[in-house]
């Protein structure tokens, strides 16, 4: 191995840039000889170990400016000497070609220097993941598939899981083929809507399901024309908004209201449960009689009728419809007013929850059954209307 130094110079032939006084020192194998040189100096840049050595007038080709490591052979008894030397293969390498690809840039372009950024290595790696996602959405775009759903159906689909939670893609494909749509079973599940949580019934749909089992009953007060109280118990139940029972007393006791619970549901026709406020006119011979009909009792907060809506309504429309537009005599008439319009309320008067019809339902009367014949009720208050064929 060849070394050459002084001053700085390693043995491994790296070094700095370095002046060395008067002569240079080279040493191949046992033979050491000392060459001087001029005072004036040179620079060789070095390409390898050694970065740059200053050298006192050295005259060297450029094929040993390119080889600075190249072990040293004879004695450079002059520097033509150093002529002689074998020349670099010329082929290229990727050094080299790096080099000439940017000074061509440099050369095209002379203001390269501002389009550069530093990014750390883990930018390069995302943009090349980005790069990888971008290939591949690219080289998987869709050329030639299935015709597209119509809109229809689509719309149909989302609707029917929305309306109905329980369904799966099966259910709802075997509705859509009774329908006359013949999707397959993935369609369905593609587009159908799937809750964030585990499905659940409405509250509307809950209290719906069970209204057929619930009634209500509540107390309203009115003033004769003595200023009297008479007060009215009304029994309401829910699913069919019928007024089951209603009654008057001026006195109201536990025992009174009992024996109103019975009247209303003979004949094991009592319902699940009873919806009632937190009055102390449902004493303990009330309490045991409800329990004794198998019904369980429901207590509203106090002070929120609207716990007991449907009943409270009811009662709003006995007072306008009836109550504020008449004077009371005594407990006697207001049994019978009450008594007439309990009749038109539950065979007559129309309610928007049960799709325009009476709690009891009316038939359609078509116009071939004859003219149109009116019965007055309350005395001209309400009236009936039917045909009369």
């Amino acid at each position: 191995m060849t070394r050459c130094g002084r001053n700085g110079v390693n043995e491994a032939g790296q070094g700095w840039g370095l002046s060395l006084p008067k002569t240079w020192s080279c040493r191949n194998n046992k033979n050491l000889r000392q060459v001087p040189f001029s005072p004036k100096s040179a620079m060789i840049p070095a390409f390898g170990a050694a970065d740059a050595v200053t050298l006192p007038h050295l005259d060297l080709s450029k094929d040993l400016l390119k080889q600075p490591n190249k072990p040293c052979h004879g004695e450079f008894g002059s520097p033509a000497a150093v002529g002689h030397l074998e020349p670099q293969d010329s082929t290229s390498t990727p050094a080299k070609t790096g080099s000439t690809f940017w000074m061509a840039i440099s050369r095209l372009w002379s203001n390269w220097r501002s389009a550069l950024h530093i990014v750390q290595p883990e930018t390069v790696i995302k943009w090349h993941k980005q790069g990888f996602k971008l290939f591949w959405r690219w080289k998987s775009r869709r050329r030639q598939g299935r015709p597209r759903i119509d809109k229809e159906i689509r719309d149909l689909i989302r609707r029917i899981s929305r309306e109905n939670l329980t369904w799966g893609a099966p259910r709802i494909k075997t509705e859509l083929r009774l329908l006359g749509y013949g999707v397959a079973e993935s369609t369905v599940a593609k587009y159908m809507i799937r809750p964030m949580k585990p499905p659940s019934q409405t509250w509307r749909t809950f209290l719906s399901n069970h209204a057929n089992q619930i009634v209500a009953c509540d107390f309203l007060t009115v003033p004769t024309v003595t200023f009297r109280q008479l007060y009215v118990l009304v029994i309401l139940h829910h699913s069919s908004r019928r007024i089951l029972h209603v009654n008057v007393t001026a006195n109201p006791t536990s025992a009174w209201t009992a024996r109103q619970i019975r009247q209303a549901f003979p004949y094991e026709s009592s319902p699940r449960f009873l919806l009632r406020d937190n009055d102390s006119i449902y004493g303990s011979e009330f309490q045991r009689t409800v329990e004794l009909l198998d019904i369980q009792e429901v207590r509203t907060a106090y002070r929120s009728p609207w716990q007991k809506a449907y009943v409270e309504r009811v009662i709003g429309s006995i007072r306008r419809e009836c109550l504020d537009r008449l004077i009371v005599l005594n407990e006697k008439g207001l049994r019978r007013i009450l008594d007439q319009y309990v009749c038109y309320y539950n065979e007559h008067r129309c309610h928007q929850s049960l799709g325009g019809n009476a709690p009891l339902p009316r038939k359609l009367d078509p116009p071939e059954n004859g003219r149109i014949t009116s019965t007055p009720i309350l005395g001209g208050l309400h009236h009936t209307y039917r045909r009369a064929g």
